[in-house]
């Protein structure tokens, strides 16, 4: 018997342990991916991004998971349907997990398309609430499947020749039915002021701050060293 996602509105302790389950998974596979990852960073010539989202894929992929086999569609860089067993019980999720690789390591740019929460920020005077455009309860051919992203940020320096990974930071944005309690208004927020330029008409877009949601719930925000002698640690 699976898990109603939908009811998952009223019980938030149990989605947070969820959301938790799967940011150990990530966290987990890039940390035991961690040594080819500074080898993919310093010998491939492919765009950063490409780079990261190569690593994002094998790294996950390798660990391997309960998958079914159903076609997740999204502008995120991996997508997998999956079930999720736990004593108490069991739940169908759609895993999104986007790669992002830049120099500084304290925000991930997104797309509303990227998240299911509601933005609720402030900007330039004005109070925004901007919906997200992923659902918090996806249905695919009737079946409901709980949504969960994760944001992978790849942060390098550029070298004479290749890129120097310099860490792995990765952060789980939390699903919409948690509004309430990350992102209430605009004035309490997890979100920072976007790339986008109203000006030119641009798409709105915004950026999690991974200070802000560490705020929130420090398990939310995890830091892989590439350092080979240093442990990898679950931050609660």
């Amino acid at each position: 018997m699976f898990l109603d996602p939908y009811t998952l509105a009223r019980r938030p302790e149990l989605l947070e342990s969820i959301e938790k389950a799967s940011t150990r998974f990530v966290a987990q596979a890039l940390d035991l991916f961690r040594q080819e990852s500074v080898s993919i960073f310093e010998h491939e010539t492919d765009l950063q991004g490409d780079i990261g989202e190569d690593i994002t894929t094998e790294a996950l992929d390798s660990l391997g998971m309960s998958r079914m086999a159903q076609r997740v569609f999204g502008k995120m860089d991996y997508k997998r349907a999956r079930y999720i067993f736990e004593p108490d019980y069991a739940v169908r999720q759609v895993l999104l997990v986007d790669s992002k690789a830049e120099k500084s390591g304290g925000v991930a740019r997104l797309q509303t398309s990227q998240t299911s929460m509601r933005v609720r920020q402030r900007r330039a005077g004005l109070n925004l609430d901007v919906p997200g455009k992923i659902p918090t309860v996806a249905v695919i051919k009737d079946i409901p499947f709980l949504t969960t992203t994760i944001f992978v940020k790849y942060v390098y320096r550029n070298r004479a020749r290749g890129n120097a990974l310099q860490k792995i930071v990765i952060a789980c944005c939390p699903n919409g039915l948690l509004q309430d309690y990350y992102n209430p208004t605009p004035s309490d927020t997890i979100w920072v002021g976007g790339p986008n330029s109203p000006k030119r008409q641009e798409a709105f877009r915004t950026r999690l701050s991974f200070e802000r949601l560490k705020r929130k719930k420090g398990w939310r925000v995890q830091t892989i060293s590439i350092e080979p002698e240093e442990l990898f640690v679950w931050d609660d």
